[in-house]
């Protein structure tokens, strides 16, 4: 459904043209410092309006509505909200019922039976995100020491990013890109083989943020070229420290101690300014459609934030089953 997670358990909400979009997290231990300034740098990073991303600017004020006092997280549920206030809704309205071809129209009219909010892509948009960079924030300050980043490091098939948005800007075309992301400090043993390996659980929040199509660990999809020899890890002390990282910190679906390192796929941004071929839902018959509206050139430019956020939600998760956070932080 719309949650995630056991210990640290969120819950997501909202819809693209709604009136706000939000996020409900159960699970946070009590007594954390945590006031609204802390938001702000990751969630900037999330903003559109540079080259290459949306025009449309949303303040992305976080209300704290329960779950702190005084400053301090208090046990209880904890409620953000995002007011949505940089709305345009009419251009939806001349697609309605024409869905566009690589978003989630056509599935959201036939799961919901056409009553689904279609502006802006609903409940599949990618605003949501706001909420997840939130959650983001807090699990990164209760994972702390351990560090997760996340870069792009390729845009529309080129190393160069800005050369790659520029030209997609120039051809009004969309491009998608890579993103890479690494965990560091994590303990060995979070996770369970099977079902709840750490691998599992992390792909499974990362195929929550809108775009993403693929996802390796470590040497990822290289290993099936690999041979045993190549792709095993050699072991340097009795901690498990390797000498390589081809397994991406991961074996038997449990942390071992090295880095968790993982890339994922981002697709191009499925609005574009271009005409394209779809149907009527109404009447079955084909149709033409150019989507105007604000779209991002490059979705992969704002996802990096996103991907550090769902990474330490799952590593916030993980170590509080194994007890590696406390129970009240002071």
């Amino acid at each position: 459904m719309n949650n995630l997670g056991r210990q640290f358990q969120v819950s997501i909400f909202g819809e693209s043209h709604g009136e706000c979009v939000g996020v409900l997290i159960d699970g946070c231990p009590a007594g954390m410092p945590l006031s609204r300034e802390e938001f702000s740098f990751d969630l900037d990073r999330r903003k559109g309006g540079k080259k290459g991303t949306t025009s449309r600017k949303e303040p992305d004020v976080p209300f704290l509505k329960s779950g702190i006092f005084k400053g301090r997280t208090t046990g209880a549920p904890i409620l953000i909200l995002f007011e949505n206030t940089n709305v345009d809704s009419i251009v939806y309205e001349d697609i309605r019922f024409t869905p566009r071809p690589g978003q989630a129209d056509l599935v959201a009219f036939q799961k919901y039976g056409g009553f689904n909010d279609y502006r802006g892509g609903g409940p599949f948009s990618g605003r949501l995100t706001a909420g997840l960079v939130a959650v983001g924030v807090i699990a990164k300050k209760l994972i702390s020491p351990v560090k997760v980043e996340a870069r792009l490091i390729e845009a529309g098939g080129l190393k160069d990013i800005e050369s790659a948005v520029s030209r997609a800007v120039e051809r009004g075309e969309s491009i998608g890109g890579i993103v890479e992301c690494e965990a560091m400090g994590l303990p060995a043993g979070l996770g369970e083989p099977f079902f709840d390996s750490a691998e599992s659980l992390i792909s499974h929040m990362v195929f929550s943020i809108p775009g993403v199509r693929g996802i390796e660990f470590g040497a990822g999809f290289a290993a099936a070229r690999m041979t045993g020899k190549e792709h095993n890890d050699e072991f340097l002390d009795i901690h498990g420290a390797t000498k390589t990282n081809n397994a991406g910190g991961v074996n038997g679906g449990i942390t071992n101690g090295n880095n968790l390192v993982f890339r994922i796929a981002v697709k191009p941004t499925s609005s574009i300014s271009s005409p394209q071929r779809t149907v009527d839902v109404r009447t079955g018959e084909k149709a033409e459609i150019t989507v105007n509206g604000r779209h991002d050139v490059c979705i992969a430019l704002r996802v990096p934030v996103i991907v550090e956020a769902v990474t330490a939600i799952v590593c916030t998760d993980l170590m509080l089953i194994a007890q590696k956070i406390g129970g009240i932080i002071r």
